[in-house]
């Protein structure tokens, strides 16, 4: 999600201020240890449920599982009735974590780029008014998280250009400033991304891609 690379970045601000330039590459290292340890545990948490998904319904015949609600409701005769039980846990606790990183994240780049905060509760009514609205008019969820999946890829290569530029420079990043093949390497990924997310806005617009399907 692209707002949780500015949240990332306005967490580490908190944390003990550097005296030297040991203590910054230190510092660094540890940051990148916990970054790299934490989207450890969700890419697992991510294989482990599209390996759940293939094993209990694409090895069973049931191709034709395209949302929640049918997915809940077959889930239920394949594992058995905990099943279901376990799956809307899941999904609890994952809009939990998203809302809080939504929320967070907006105050962060309120403070950042604007340089007011606002209150705690106009915060939350932010955060769940458009949800509100999208189950009041009968809008289709799943389509609806389809959209917002797209809008948050093409949103994402703006805040990973600027990192990019922000950080190969040296009266910024001082002594922590990315070696030249690290800022290579990240203008390839960001035009990979950027590329994708071409053909994801393609395809989602209804276009064709024949080595897609």
């Amino acid at each position: 999600m692209p707002h949780a690379i500015y949240l990332h970045s306005g967490l580490t601000q908190n944390r003990v201020i550097p005296r030297n330039d040991g203590e910054k590459v230190k510092l660094q290292k540890f940051n990148t240890k916990e970054v790299l340890i934490a989207l450890g545990f969700a890419g697992l948490i991510n294989i482990a449920m599209m390996y759940m998904a293939a094993a209990a319904f694409h090895s069973t015949g049931n191709n034709s599982v395209a949302d929640i609600q049918s997915a809940y409701k077959t889930l239920t005769p394949i594992l058995g009735p905990a099943s279901a039980g376990v799956f809307l846990i899941s999904l609890l606790f994952s809009g939990i974590s998203s809302s809080v990183v939504g929320t967070m994240a907006g105050q962060v780049i309120m403070q950042g780029f604007v340089g007011f905060s606002i209150p705690v509760w106009l915060r939350r009514l932010v955060t769940m008014l458009p949800t509100i609205i999208i189950v009041a008019l009968g809008v289709d969820p799943t389509q609806t998280l389809i959209i917002s999946q797209v809008i948050l890829s093409v949103v994402l290569p703006i805040p990973i250009i600027a990192l990019i530029y922000f950080t190969k420079r040296k009266d910024i990043m001082g002594i922590l400033v990315n070696k030249r093949w690290i800022t290579v390497f990240s203008i390839a990924c960001a035009f990979v991304i950027s590329f994708l997310n071409l053909l994801l806005i393609y395809q989602t617009l209804g276009g064709n891609i024949p080595f897609i399907g």
